[in-house]
């Protein structure tokens, strides 16, 4: 049974902490549910940690991963079955770091795009205390990241909304750029997306993250460090502050 991923409904359902679901599949100390808040490894994003509280007790979740179905590994399984209703509860301090730090990379990709002669973005790491982004094809220089910092920054001042939405390939090719949206990066069977957008086309990118509301729940971003990743392609990685 495919899991029905609640996260993902709405932007303001990643705001939610608790839910409550039927366990569909237990093997080992991983269990699947008909529905979740929990977000699984996926997309550059890790996973969020929290509990589900079922009729025999109280179990931490220490890891998500899956596609379709999506397993939650737990410390021990107390005698669960198939059946039993659990009550999830998700650690939301590591959920809202996650949701600023995915927003903030949408942000920044979208304004490197514009700056730097459609820089694309190529990979993405996103975790609750530092980020980083690989870009391609570009050499950053000093004054470089100190421009794009300026301007996602004074951007983040603007108060700008973010939305979400369903969009057909077609329907996104026709407004933006295929390399800005990396779309031949989405597997070709994938036709109806969700695509998420701040401001008025600020940025535009399909995406089943989480991502706060406003970008102005970001905060103030900071570059703190590129690398070279090989040729042509570099990787610049930041915190928020």
């Amino acid at each position: 049974m495919t899991t029905e991923r609640l996260y993902l409904s709405s932007i303001e359902a990643a705001y939610e902490k608790e839910f409550t679901a039927t366990v569909t599949k237990i093997e080992e100390n991983k269990i699947a549910l008909n529905r979740t808040l929990f977000y699984p490894l996926g997309g550059g994003q890790n996973w969020d940690l929290g509990v589900l509280d079922g009729p025999n007790g109280q179990l931490n979740v220490t890891e998500v991963r899956g596609r379709d179905i999506i397993e939650h590994t737990v410390d021990d399984v107390f005698e669960l079955e198939v059946g039993d209703e659990v009550t999830g509860l998700i650690d939301f301090e590591r959920r809202y770091a996650h949701m600023k730090m995915h927003t903030a990379q949408h942000l920044v990709s979208g304004i490197a795009y514009e700056l730097f002669d459609g820089v694309r973005t190529v990979g993405n790491q996103i975790h609750t205390d530092r980020s980083r982004i690989d870009f391609h094809p570009i050499q950053f220089s000093e004054e470089m990241l100190f421009q794009l910092q300026s301007e996602v920054n004074g951007k983040i001042k603007q108060g700008l909304d973010v939305t979400d939405s369903q969009m057909t390939r077609e329907e996104i090719n026709a407004i933006m750029p295929q390399e800005r949206t990396n779309m031949d990066l989405l597997p070709a069977f994938i036709n109806d997306l969700r695509v998420v957008t701040i401001g008025d086309q600020q940025d535009m990118c399909p995406c089943a993250g989480t991502h706060v509301r406003n970008i102005s729940e970001i905060g103030e971003l900071e570059f703190t460090g590129k690398k070279s990743k090989g040729k042509g392609k570099q990787r610049v990685s930041y915190i928020l502050k």
